[in-house]
């Protein structure tokens, strides 16, 4: 049987013996393909010699995932079967085994007839289309080929890209994009050679219909199953075939909150642009009432923001209306003197009790308008600035104005409003001698109720010269510093010595300097890189007393390796200390040659104090140990799947530990990892608060703590656990706790998450949610989305099916 390839344009001699008919189509190909009669007999020999020969074949950068219109209409039709008959660029019908081709589409079928005028193809028997990797089969099929519209009776499909497949009495192929599937099924659950296969869940509806171009299925009286029962009664509904953004109705969630009753929301997704969306949110709480929330969001070349808003008219428990609202706006705008760039960040609520109701933890009120956790927090911001800069030169104006929630039980003190600051900066690129230095000048209207402060509200200018040259060398450093800090203040009231301003002038010397010694080292088998880095940095800072100058946004600094190596022990402009110390450390690693990577860091450092340190914060005492605590620190990464990182402040004189942190964390694999630190702090001063905690993280598949785990490749009928435990040693009980179990199917994923956590001192709030994900469908919640949960709280969480990647069509090309 000769099966050679034929185009549209079909010779004369059709009607001849197979083996006679080969040549002439070979030859035929090649006139389609582009190579003329006359470059073939100038080559030399007939053209039917020459036509023996394989075309020339011309290299290309790459396949193609789609063909560009120009270039589809251009293409020729290939067909062939066992028997050819038919007329020269009008029609062909072939007998067993047919086959077409064109461009990305292919047509196999027991029986084909193709009209060369019309590019319409009629099909028998059994018939199968892969169009770019989407596969069909049926019996009967009629389709202009290139326009790709006609119909398919008894079809099965499958789709590339989402792996989703089912069944119709009838395609109706609209155009190269859409199609209308009757009496269909739908599913992505993968189907196995089992006589008695029935997927997990599937839709059956009366039409279903595709669009590849905006990647949206619509089912028309659509019915979800899951493991044979109805679960869903759908009407008319949409969903994705990709996962590309559509408008639409989102999956609704069902909770139920011990104070406001059982929860309905149902958000609404709108696509507007692919650069402007907006989401709109209805949901009713049985105790409170109907609420509306909702979130726009654009992106433009200079501009982009989100706008957030939600509105809850007469809660029923409160007998009030309640409403928040969120703006977040960045642009840059261009003047005469360059660009300059706008921010801002503003978020308001109706009234104190809002951030308890509506915390993201208790209802799902909450992240809408105020943008996720934000309701968390008491203090909420209403912040615009302006920035500018050019070349050595920065200059920026900010407002900040706080709106604070109290709380009679536990309140807290306001900061100050900003309103304005000015801040102005000025560093130049290139000084003589290899001197770096910077200017920096501000001034601050400080604002504040009175209730919460004793002292006066006031306005804040300062200056900052500071000129350092620094020595460098592969060997080590050293790095002299001087710097001058000018204050000036304006207060609205006196002070409680009469003054109404304030001033003060203070310079500050440091010595920065360090030493690098390196060799190689072997430990434990491995080769490494080790490194011992010894450091010495002094500082010095005459005394000014500092005690009647107000607080506005002063506070000490943390005692960490960070700061240890700074000349000031206070952050913020209303406090310098007085110094002269030096603090000694020595730090040694271990670093992979090849990489780079550092495997191991060992760390210690001290301050040794030569005279006491009187300036002070309110209430505070002067610091005269003459030898600070010591820092010591410690991070392991031996291998890519463990690592270590720990910091530890050590009293000598009582041989007690003041805090401890040990952070160790085990990632052997994807959705495979374990974490687990250890928290300690003990009162050294008025302001901490003493704590002792155990947190605990986790993902892990079940299935290979008893011995029947699987590669990350064979993911499906396997139960993960995942969750996060913080523990508090000196209360002897739970603080939070979100433990969970999710079941990944090859179709759907299930999720049962149990949240705890401790709103106060004395109460908490939980909650049981449970999900089930039909991949490439939906999701359906019941009690808030676990998801958002599991990425909160629980570290290193991946989601499931997360790095599922898009098949190329070439994938299953036939």
């Amino acid at each position: 049987m000769d099966r050679s390839l034929l185009p549209h344009a079909l010779p004369a001699t059709m009607s001849a013996p197979p083996a006679r008919r080969a040549p002439l189509a070979r030859l035929a190909a090649l006139m389609l393909c582009g190579v003329p009669l006359a470059a073939l007999a100038q080559a030399g020999g007939s053209a039917s010699e020459q036509a023996e020969a394989p075309p020339a074949l011309r290299s290309s950068p790459r396949l193609q995932e789609t063909l560009p219109d120009d270039v589809r209409s251009q293409l020729p039709v290939f067909v062939r079967g066992d028997r050819v008959t038919g007329q020269p660029d009008i029609r062909a019908t072939v007998e067993g085994n047919a086959e077409l081709r064109r461009g990305d589409t292919v047509i196999h079928a027991d029986e084909m007839e193709y009209d060369v005028a019309d590019d319409r193809a009629k099909a028998r028997g059994h018939v199968h289309i892969n169009r770019a990797g989407n596969l069909y089969d049926g019996t009967l099929l009629d389709l202009r080929v290139d326009a790709f519209s006609g119909f398919f009776s008894d079809a099965r499909y499958r789709f590339l890209e989402t792996a989703a497949h089912g069944e119709a009495t009838r395609v109706d192929f609209v155009d190269r994009d859409r199609s209308v599937v009757h009496n269909a099924t739908y599913t992505t659950c993968e189907r196995t050679d089992e006589a008695s296969w029935k997927p997990d869940w599937i839709i059956h509806a009366k039409t279903i219909r595709l669009d590849r171009a905006e990647d949206v299925g619509t089912a028309e009286d659509g019915v979800l199953e899951f493991k044979g029962v109805p679960v869903l009664p759908m009407g008319n509904i949409s969903f994705p075939l990709s996962e590309r953004r559509k408008s639409g109705l989102l999956p609704p969630t069902i909770g139920l909150d011990s104070v406001s009753g059982v929860e309905y929301i149902q958000p609404y997704y709108w696509n507007i642009a692919p650069n402007r969306d907006a989401t709109i949110t209805p949901l009713v709480m049985s105790r409170r009432g109907v609420g509306l929330a909702g979130e726009f969001r654009y992106l433009e070349p200079r501009y982009s923001g989100e706008l957030n808003a939600s509105y809850l008219p007469r809660d029923q428990l409160r007998e009030r209306d309640r409403w928040a609202y969120g703006v977040r706006h960045r642009a840059t705008l261009g003047t005469p003197a360059g660009d300059v760039g706008l921010n801002l960040n503003v978020r308001r609520v109706s009234d104190d009790d809002y951030w308890r109701d509506f915390s993201p933890r208790t209802s799902g009120l909450a992240g809408m308008g105020m943008g996720g956790n934000q309701l968390t927090q008491r203090l909420l911001p209403g912040e615009a600035s302006l920035n500018w800069a050019r070349g050595e030169h920065q200059l920026s104006l900010r407002t900040l104005k706080w709106q604070t929630l109290q709380d009679v039980t536990a309140p807290i003190t306001p900061p100050y409003d900003r309103m304005p600051q000015l801040h102005w900066r000025y560093a130049p690129a290139q000084l003589g001698g290899g001197l770096d230095a910077t200017v920096e000048a501000d001034y601050t209207s400080f604002e504040a109720d009175r209730r919460y402060y004793a002292q006066p509200n006031g306005r804040r200018s300062y200056a900052v010269a500071q000129i350092s040259r620094p020595f460098l060398a592969p060997s080590g450093f050293i790095t002299p510093r001087l710097q001058l800090h000018a204050t000036q203040y304006e207060f609205d009231e006196p002070l409680s010595n009469g003054q109404r301003t304030a001033s003060r002038t203070l310079p500050t010397f440091s010595l920065d300097s360090g030493l690098v010694f390196e060799r190689d080292a072997r430990f434990f088998g491995g080769d490494y890189l080790q490194t011992l880095e010894p450091r010495a940095f002094y500082t010095y800072t005459p005394y000014r007393d500092q005690s009647m100058l107000p607080v506005y946004d002063t506070a000490a600094n943390d005692f960490n390796f960070a700061s240890i190596y700074t000349e000031n022990a206070f952050g913020g402009n209303d406090r310098i200390a007085d110094n002269n110390l030096l603090t000694l450390g020595v730090t040694t690693r271990l670093i992979h040659p090849e990489t780079g990577a550092e495997a191991a860091r060992l760390g210690v450092a001290q301050r040794l104090r030569f005279a006491d340190q009187k300036v002070t914060l309110p209430g505070g005492t002067p610091a005269s140990e003459r030898l600070s605590d010591v820092l010591l620190g410690a991070g392991i990464n031996w291998t890519p799947q463990w690592g270590l990182d720990s910091t530890v402040q050590y009293n000598p004189k009582t041989g007690r530990s003041l805090r401890t942190t040990v952070g160790v964390h085990y990632s052997p694999g994807s959705y495979r990892t374990v974490s687990a630190a250890y928290r300690m702090q003990k009162v050294t001063d008025l302001i901490t608060v003493p704590s002792e905690q155990v947190d605990v993280g986790w993902q892990w598949p079940l299935s290979d703590l008893w011995g029947g785990g699987r590669d990350g490749k064979e993911r499906a009928g396997r139960w993960y656990s995942v969750g996060r435990l913080n523990y508090s040693l000196q209360d002897r009980k739970l603080v939070d706790t979100v433990v969970g179990l999710e079941y990944e199917s090859c179709c759907w994923i299930g999720r049962v998450v149990l949240e705890r956590l401790q709103s106060s001192q004395i109460t908490a709030s939980t909650r049981l949610m449970f999900q089930i994900e039909f991949v490439g469908f939906s999701r359906l919640s019941l009690g808030a989305n676990p998801l958002a949960i599991l990425r909160q709280y629980v570290p290193r969480y991946k989601l499931l099916r997360e790095d599922v990647a898009i098949p190329s069509r070439f994938s299953q090309y036939d």
